[in-house]
């Protein structure tokens, strides 16, 4: 079998420009943070720093408009529009589509963060006094606005988007479909290949990153559980673990493996929001959650605008700005994905079932697990949670737990709910860059999946060997700033959805992507 033969066959459904463009990026940044941790961590800080500095702001404007554009499609005329068409019905039922798109979307991060964020407000706020009752009280209104409709609204502009040219009017499942009302067939030519490797970037070293901290945290899991030493080499294990599971579920495809994993993660979630509950401050949870509730919605213009220009802190940048930089770099992931599942919804149930439903279990579980350390740290004496939480954030949950009835059990579940979701999160990427490599296929060969799967535990690996959490912190940096300009494309979403939609609706029968 001749050479030329085998690169034909093996570039039979990706696309070779994509493919060899992303692959020397992501061996550039490797080599970079791998040989330089501390070169490497310094310069994207640097240049992180000048972007939250000087363009922060314009993250603020950008993640507020997506809000408030979605809210107003959703009740607009255009929210019957079918993503699909006219008779397609939707592929999946709605609890494993809810299931999926939770699980991509910020599964594994609610747990890692649902008490590490709450008691870090509450120790320190923004204004006024940390430890206090109103800063318990507004540390939930912070980390709702942080997890809740503003990061789901990048999502869904972006994954509204692609399964609107994708599905409706059969184009490929990219990004660069979007841009066909404004460029006409140049995506196709260098334009498209560029957008096409920045969401590969993005997508790689946002799962390269998050499967680093999370084996860090897994790691903690197994010592309260088993005793297990936390070391190099056990995450590194945990690494091999879970992409090994994470290719079995991308084989399987998304009907079986991916579908039931993640009907799987979401119904244990549930019930481990449930027991928490049940054994916690229970009646405290309920008032909690109205008050915290209340108080977002009626802060929530001035929270989404507010840059802490007279304060002068750097809270804004290293919380809010942070984590808006981090939806839309994590965007062409979960969006792609989301969009590749959601095909024949219409526009209003697919605004509902990823910007609102999301928002609410987001509120809930973060007041379970946020309000029941709260809880503790106001009135019960000798917790300790803050503290350790001050000295190392992936004890949070553990050391919450380690207060309520059945730690040992519960403790447990965490632990495994951590495994899992990080299987799904790795899947979904997975079948996310191949999506990206193939043309925006929705088909493509087994063995490109396995690869994309195997590279991102490998880029873990690598990174938590070599660098350590310097590394994997400088990456997760690099990450982020890729997501500045993505944050471009993003308002370029909107015009052209908009612009497309317009002629769909004042001209029935007149296809806006070739008209």
């Amino acid at each position: 079998m001749s050479a030329r033969y085998r690169a034909d066959a093996f570039f039979a459904t990706a696309n070779p420009t994509v493919f060899i463009a992303s692959t020397i990026v992501i061996g550039s940044f490797v080599a970079f943070g791998v040989v330089l941790p501390e070169t490497a961590n310094q310069v994207f800080s640097e240049i992180h720093g000048f972007i939250t500095e000087y363009f922060g702001w314009g993250y603020l404007l950008a993640v507020s408009f997506f809000v408030g554009f979605l809210i107003w499609l959703a009740l607009s005329r255009y929210g019957s529009i079918r993503l699909g068409q006219p008779n397609d019905r939707p592929q999946f039922r709605f609890s494993a589509w809810f299931a999926m798109l939770f699980s991509a979307g910020m599964g594994i991060g609610l747990i890692f963060w649902g008490v590490a964020e709450p008691v870090l407000h509450y120790q320190h706020p923004p204004t006024g006094e940390g430890g206090t009752p109103e800063a318990a009280r507004q540390a939930m209104v912070y980390s709702f606005y942080h997890w809740g409709l503003h990061a789901w609204a990048v999502y869904v502009i972006l994954g509204l988007s692609v399964a609107y040219f994708s599905f409706r009017h059969s184009l490929p499942l990219s990004i660069r479909s979007i841009f066909y009302p404004l460029l006409g067939n140049r995506i196709y030519g260098p334009i498209g290949h560029v957008i096409d490797v920045l969401a590969v970037f993005g997508t790689l070293f946002g799962l390269a990153t998050s499967l680093g901290f999370g084996a860090m945290q897994f790691n903690t899991g197994l010592n309260v559980l088993l005793g297990v030493e936390v070391s190099p080499t056990n995450q590194v294990i945990i690494i091999g673990a879970i992409t090994a599971l994470a290719v079995i579920a991308v084989v399987s495809g998304l009907d079986r493996g991916l579908k039931w994993l993640s009907l799987f993660n979401l119904f244990l979630a549930a019930g481990f929001m449930l027991f928490v509950f049940a054994t916690g401050p229970t009646l405290f949870l309920i008032r909690f959650l109205l008050d915290s509730t209340g108080a977002y919605f009626q802060q929530l213009i001035g929270m989404s605008l507010y840059t802490g220009a007279v304060e002068q802190s750097e809270w804004q940048k290293d919380w809010t700005m942070f984590y808006w930089g981090w939806w839309i770099a994590w965007s062409p992931f979960v969006g792609i994905f989301i969009a590749r599942i959601s095909r024949g919804r219409t526009i209003r149930e697919f605004i509902v079932g990823v910007l609102a439903l999301p928002s609410l279990f987001v509120f809930a579980w973060m007041t379970v697990f946020g309000g029941t350390a709260l809880h503790m740290e106001l009135f019960d004496t000798g917790a300790g949670i803050a503290e350790a939480v001050d000295a190392d954030t992936t004890v949070a949950l553990y050391r919450t737990l380690a207060e309520l009835p059945w730690a040992t059990f519960s403790s447990a579940i965490a632990t495994l709910l951590i495994g899992t979701y990080f299987v799904t999160s790795s899947s979904s990427g997975t079948y996310v860059i191949d999506a990206l490599i193939s043309r925006g296929a929705k088909h493509s060969l087994r063995r490109q999946r396995v690869i994309w799967g195997i590279t991102e535990g490998a880029v873990a690996a690598t990174l938590l060997i070599v660098g350590g959490q310097q590394a994997l912190n400088s990456l997760q940096t690099g990450a982020i700033i890729a997501g500045f300009p993505v944050a471009i494309i993003l308002l370029i979403c909107c015009l052209s959805l908009l612009r497309a939609l317009r002629r769909e609706f004042d001209v029935p029968g007149v296809n806006p992507t070739l008209g």
